[in-house]
Parts: C-alpha cells; sequence; structure tokens
C-alpha cells in the first residue's frame, strides 16, 4: 500500500519534506494558499532529484504521485503522515493544528518543523503534535529531531527510518531541542566577531569550513575531542582544557544589540562573500558538496556519520534477483561526482558500476560478505568494456548480466549498461573472474554449494531463458 503524507505551508522546509516523501515513494499531498507555493516546490524537487539518488548504489523507489490543494480537509484525507511547516508563529500553529485535529485521520503522526517551540506550547490548546525537527536541505540531511510523546515519537522513528533519515528523539522538551541551541551559540559568537571587528562573515565561514567544521560531520563533539585527549581519552582532555571554561574566551552569555549598523554591516559583507552566486547556484554548489562528502562518509565499512544512516538505509532498497535471463544487477542513477571535465561519467567509473554488477551475482550465488569472511572470493582477472555512448549526472541506469561461463573457478560475466529512459546501449563488459582462497592469495574451487549455483545459473542463460 502507498504511504501518503501531507504537507502543511510550501515553503523550502516544506518543499524539502515533500522531496524527501516523493523520491522515497510516497505520495505527497501539499496545502498552502501562497499562488507561488507550486513554484517554489518545483524548484526544491528539481534539485532534490538531481541530488538525492546519487547519495545510492541502488535506485530509490518509484517517485510517488504529487498533488496540490486549496482545501486542507483533501489535503490530508488517508495522509499517514502531517508535517506542518508554516512561519515560526505560535498563534498561526495553533490554528492549523485545531483544524488538523478536527480534519486528519486519527492515526495519522502530526509533526511540526518548529526550529523552537515546545510540544507542550504547540499542544497547550488540545493538539496531539509532536516536533520533527528537519536541516536544510531536507531531501539530504537526515537528522530529525523528534521531541513529544514518547510512543508516538517511536512510531514515528520506524516511519523516518525507512524514508533514509536519522530520528534523534530528545529526552526531555526543551526550547530550540539540541541541535539548534548549538547554532544559536555559535550564531551569537560570530555576531560579536564581526560586531567587534575581529573577522568578517567570510573569515568566520573558513574558520568553520577549513577546520572543526571537517572534523564535526565526521565525529561529532564528543568523540572529536576524545580524539584530542590522546591515549588517555577525555578524561585528559577535560583536565586539560576544562579550566578554559573560566577564560574570557567567549561572549556566549550576551547578545549584541541588533542595531541597523550591525545589519548592514553583516549584509553587506555577505554580498562581498557571495553575492555573485544566485541562491539556486549557491544551493546547487552546497547540494553538489553534500553529496559528494555523505558519498565519502558511507564508503568506509560500516559508514561514519551521516553515512552510515545511508548505507543502513541503502541495504533495504536493493531489489529481490530472481533466477532470470538476463539477471537485472544494477539499477541506479548517476552521482554527480561521477562526471568529469567532458561532462559525462568518466571511464572509472563504468568499471565501478560493472564490479558492482558482479558483487550482486556473487551475493546471489552464496559469495556473500559471510562466504568472504569464510576466506573465499572471486577476483576479477580480465575486462573488456566498450564505451558506446555518453552518461550524464543524474541519469537512471540499469545492468543486465548474463553468465557466460561457470566452470569449476571460472566465473565469465557479460554486462550490459543501458539508460532507463529509452534502453539505449552506453557500455559492454565482458569480465572473467577467478575463485580465490584469500589466505593462500591462490586460485581454488569454489565451496560446493555456490559452485553449483554458478553452474546452474550459466546452464540457464546458455539456453538463452527462464
Amino acid at each position: 500500500m502507498t504511504m501518503k503524507a501531507a504537507i502543511i505551508g510550501g515553503g523550502v522546509i516544506g518543499g524539502g519534506w515533500a522531496a524527501r516523501f516523493l523520491l522515497n515513494g510516497w505520495d505527497v499531498a501539499v496545502f498552502d494558499p501562497d499562488p507561488e507555493a507550486e513554484r517554489k516546490i518545483g524548484e526544491v524537487l528539481t534539485n532534490a532529484r538531481r541530488a538525492l539518488p546519487g547519495l545510492y548504489e541502488t535506485a530509490l523507489p518509484t517517485e510517488g504521485k504529487l498533488t496540490y490543494h486549496t482545501d486542507l480537509a483533501e489535503a490530508v484525507a488517508d495522509a499517514n503522515w502531517v508535517q506542518e511547516s508554516v512561519p515560526e508563529r505560535l498563534d498561526l500553529k495553533h490554528k492549523v493544528f485545531a483544524d488538523l485535529m478536527a480534519l486528519a485521520p486519527k492515526t495519522a503522526i502530526i509533526g511540526s518543523s518548529t526550529s523552537g517551540f515546545k510540544p507542550s506550547e504547540l499542544n497547550e490548546k488540545g493538539a496531539n503534535a509532536i516536533v520533527a525537527h528537519p536541516f536544510n536541505p531536507v531531501y539530504l540531511l537526515p537528522l530529525i529531531e523528534l521531541v513529544g510523546d514518547a510512543d508516538t515519537c517511536t512510531r514515528a522513528a520506524d516511519i523516518l527510518s525507512s524514508v533514509g533519515v536519522y530520528p534523534l528523539k530528545v529526552r526531555k522538551e526543551i526550547d530550540a531541542h539540541i541541535a539548534d541551541r548549538f547554532l544559536e551559540a555559535v550564531w551569537r559568537e560570530a555576531l560579536w566577531l564581526v560586531k567587534d571587528g575581529i573577522a568578517t562573515t567570510e573569515e568566520i565561514d573558513e574558520a568553520i569550513r577549513m577546520g572543526f567544521g571537517l572534523r564535526w560531520a565526521q565525529m561529532g563533539l564528543f568523540e572529536t575531542y576524545r580524539v584530542a585527549g590522546g591515549e588517555a581519552g577525555m578524561k585528559h582532555f577535560m583536565a586539560q582544557f576544562g579550566p578554559c571554561l573560566s577564560w574570557p574566551w567567549t561572549k556566549l552569555m550576551d547578545v549584541p544589540e541588533f542595531t541597523d549598523e550591525l545589519v548592514d554591516l553583516i549584509a553587506g559583507q555577505s554580498d562581498a562573500q557571495s553575492g555573485h552566486l544566485s541562491i539556486r547556484e549557491l544551493e546547487r554548489l552546497r547540494d553538489d558538496n553534500l553529496v559528494s562528502m555523505l558519498r565519502a562518509l558511507k564508503a568506509r565499512g560500516d559508514g561514519s556519520g551521516a553515512g552510515r544512516v545511508i548505507r543502513d538505509h541503502e541495504t533495504g532498497l536493493w531489489p529481490f534477483m530472481a533466477d532470470e535471463t538476463p539477471m537485472r544487477t544494477v539499477t541506479r542513477d548517476v552521482p554527480i561526482d561521477w562526471t568529469d571535465y567532458n561532462g559525462h561519467m568518466n571511464e572509472g567509473r563504468y568499471g565501478q558500476v560493472f564490479s558492482d554488477a558482479a558483487d550482486r551475482i556473487m551475493i546471489h550465488v552464496g559469495a556473500d560478505a559471510e562466504y568472504i569472511d569464510s576466506g573465499l572470493s572471486y577476483f576479477t582477472a580480465e575486462t573488456n568494456i566498450k564505451y558506446i555512448d555518453e552518461c550524464h549526472a543524474g541519469e537512471a541506469v540499469y545492468v543486465d548480466t548474463t553468465v557466460t561461463l561457470g566452470e569449476g573457478k571460472k566465473l565469465r560475466l557479460w554486462h550490459e549498461m543501458k539508460r532507463t529512459s529509452d534502453d539505449g546501449l552506453l557500455a559492454t563488459c565482458d569480465q572473467f573472474l577467478l575463485h580465490v582462497d584469500l589466505n593462500t592469495r591462490k586460485s581454488c574451487p569454489p565451496r560446493a554449494d555456490v559452485e553449483a549455483r554458478v553452474e546452474a545459473l550459466a546452464a540457464l542463460h546458455a539456453k538463452g531463458d527462464a
């Protein structure tokens, strides 16, 4: 059964929620009286369709159906999830929640994107909402802070995990939850640094992105400081730097007055720093970099930080493979960082696609991670790739694979990579593999059950039908 999300408020955050659900196979109904809502959400979706699929080594679910509504009852009908993303005014949120309590299905989870209000404040007029606070861009950043009724948050966490996000259940309600309290502290200090002429907006951004920002993305705050403590660990770090808390390093307990002069100063420096780029250009640059960084974070072992969330989500996206001729081994979108200076997919990435296809065959015949841990595997001995047509970032592609030889320690595969939109042939690969003992690093026969599966596939594919 297709799930449905109702998005109440179609701004940047509402549009990000719409994209996150839609690209994970949910139907999405948007309610927003703004006549520009469809255009605004369309621009967010363009960015999301270009970026999100590139995080994964397999295709996302078939995109759901998107509809726009001016009638709230119509928008929330049969919804499994209702997400409020209206402006940060408590009186407005109360009005919206009163309508939702009357119109939304009783089983629907009602979440609020509020950055600062507590559930007790949101529900003081009788609503039953939880905080589901995202981070922009919602379609790429996995964190969703959940605050509110424990049972509802648990149910919400299960649903959100299925669309590839990381639900963080906040133990106690507090103004601004967890992450925004850190951001507010950094923001206040940055305002003082600019106001006092210590640094410009660009210099502050450079201090973050050239230094601790890179560490935080993979290790967070406390794990970073644990490493800083060396072999003695966190206790040593705290003993060394704890006294600094009483030093005059910060003005976090004070806030500079938001005068016109300060606003003009910061706005002017920001224009000088980034004014040569449009907001859409900045968004594309941000998304391109996020995709590359998130892919890097998921590349090692079980993944680090947000990369682990993507890897876990990806595990459930791989389609079931049946014994058929040929076998659909890869379905995916071409990531942004796979293209080169010619504007098309680099030739080295074709090798990765065909390697992924071979991995799927190996898993299918039983040569999976457990098999490899036992000391046995297949090594590629030879490949012959022919490049037939160009392939560009964002294009959906698939690979069909045939076992042309399965005999003893020999495995030969024929791959055809095609464009999904028109089944156009992009490349072919003739790949020869040998079964290897990982301890001796020499070729050897496969385990009997794996050998039997390989031989059966080769016989099936030799017939040319299933």
